[in-house]
């Protein structure tokens, strides 16, 4: 081996420093004025925003469909290897290094940074979606066939490929950070592929890209939550579910977002994370209390059975007649993973010091895995449960509707204490909101500052309120579908980035000094 040792580099050694601010300047300016720019043209031609949006999704829906699914259908190959692998031992900050989170805590801002409004917003309706429309083309014939497909399909959109995705950055930038002293950006995450290239033009199109992908990628999910609040608010009191209401909600979450970025990494990204956490889990808990206890346990063994004997036909994109499911959900889940991967990742990176290669991927792969099985099918399972024994529709004319974003709502208000846990729920995407916003722009922060974990307060409250920004421009330029565009947009690029990067991490461990690092 010839060795990686560490280098001589410092975070934001390359800034420019003006009217308080501390920038990397290519990667902030380009990033974003192009961002700014983009929301101004949507904004003012919205109507022409709409129609490219959707000619754009079914585009890159249907022709790269086999990349997003073979890089998926790769990475989870590669996190198993370098779990059984001796590469596994290899600690991030070298062998003497200790967490600096307990697991408990390490955890739950996984589970915060990595699952976010989605899980609120599609865990009841994906699972009906997929029963009433199961995926690989099965016959609706077998209702407890079409019941473990359709939650085997929905666990395996939300389960190890997506995660798979997020390890590999995490890893890479945690290792390049933590192992070899590099600032924590993307680019520093391929040194070992490409060494002091890594400072000149590729490094700025790395940081860039990885900008992009975040801010469209938390676009979605920002998007995805003011509609659900809005869902609830005009399901449970009568609001007006219009484009005006979704438009305040986001202004108004994104300010709760930036009195948390401004308390920065310990007292607000943390305490919010743990307090997700732990709402999700008393709903959770009251979900599998008070619903069909017994039925939700048999649907997760069946469930869990089936993603296991599915995700090989499932992984596969050659002679598939379920495109719906294909194309309209895995295609599109797996680039919105990809889009978020740069953030989860750099942010789990950030959290993971002191963490072993083997516990890091063997943690991000499995843990958030089998919580989304249990939730999907709490969930989900009781939705189902309800409609198969007692005829209970409102969750099924919901999605049939076309309005997933009323289903949670639906299935507590066919349970006890209804107004109570309905209310919990909005708290709950609320807070994933704010999350997921303040994680966000913590990380672009970052990215743009070269590295620096410390850069003036402002520039985070500026990313924050751009990321708002964004996700109104999509909501009026054409809505989910929009935003699953621009996602799928932003994404593709990253698949490549993500590959290269898996050679680069490989790399890097291999090299790693015996003695040193492990």
């Amino acid at each position: 081996m010839t060795g990686i040792s560490k280098i001589d580099y410092k975070p934001g050694q390359d800034n420019v420093r003006f009217l308080g601010l501390d920038i990397h300047k290519p990667v902030f300016f380009v990033s974003s004025l192009t961002i700014i720019a983009f929301v101004a043209g949507v904004l003012a031609f919205q109507a022409e925003a709409t129609a490219a949006f959707v000619t754009l999704r079914a585009g890159l829906m249907s022709t790269f469909d086999w990349l997003f699914m073979g890089a998926g259908n790769l990475f989870v190959l590669f996190c198993l290897f370098l779990i059984m692998t001796p590469l596994g031992r290899v600690r991030l900050g070298g062998a003497d290094a200790r967490p600096d989170y307990s697991r408990s805590t390490w955890f739950a801002m996984l589970f915060a940074a990595g699952m976010g409004i989605g899980l609120m917003f599609f865990g009841v309706s994906e699972p009906v979606e997929h029963f009433l429309q199961p995926p690989l083309g099965l016959e609706a014939a077998d209702t407890a066939a079409m019941v473990s497909l359709g939650m085997a399909g929905a666990i395996y959109n939300w389960g190890i490929h997506g995660w798979a995705m997020y390890a590999v950055v995490a890893l890479s930038v945690a290792f390049a950070s933590y192992n070899l002293g590099l600032p924590m950006t993307l680019r520093s995450a391929f040194y070992p592929l490409l060494g002091d290239a890594v400072w000149g033009q590729f490094g700025h199109v790395i940081d860039i890209l990885s900008v992009f992908a975040t801010v469209f990628g938390l676009a979605v999910s920002l998007g995805l939550g003011a509609q659900q609040v809005t869902a609830g608010l005009a399901y449970l009191w009568g609001t007006p579910a219009t484009d005006a209401i979704q438009v305040l909600l986001i202004v108004g979450i994104t300010g709760i977002a930036l009195a948390s970025v401004v308390s920065g990494m310990e007292k607000g990204i943390k305490r919010l994370s743990q307090a997700n956490l732990l709402i999700a889990l008393l709903l959770l808990v009251f979900v599998l209390t008070v619903g069909p206890t017994l039925d939700i346990a048999a649907g997760f063994a069946a469930s869990l059975g089936r993603y296991v004997a599915a995700i090989g036909p499932l992984s596969n994109w050659v002679g598939r007649e379920d495109l719906h499911f294909m194309h309209g959900w895995t295609t599109f889940f797996w680039a919105w993973w990809i889009a978020w991967s740069p953030f989860v990742g750099l942010f789990v990176a950030r959290v993971s010091r002191g963490r072993t290669v083997r516990e890091l991927v063997a943690c991000m792969l499995l843990v958030p895995a089998t919580m989304i099985a249990v939730w999907m099918n709490a969930f989900g399972g009781t939705a189902l449960s309800q409609y198969l024994d007692s005829g209970h529709r409102d969750v099924i004319a919901a999605v049939q509707a076309q309005q997933p974003e009323i289903a949670l709502f639906m299935l507590l208000e066919s349970l006890p204490l209804a107004n109570v846990t309905s209310f919990i729920g909005l708290v709950l995407v609320v807070v994933f909101f704010v999350t997921s916003s303040d994680s966000g722009s913590l990380v672009i922060d970052t990215i743009t500052a070269g590295g620096k974990l410390d850069a003036p307060v402002v520039q985070r409250v500026f990313w924050c309120v751009l990321e708002g920004l964004v996700a109104i421009a999509l909501l009026l330029g054409g809505g989910l579908v929009a935003a699953q565009a621009a996602t799928l947009a932003a994404g593709l690029p990253f698949v490549l980035v993500l590959l290269a990067l898996c050679c680069s991490i490989w790399k890097g461990l291999r090299e790693t000094k015996p003695g040193r690092n492990r």
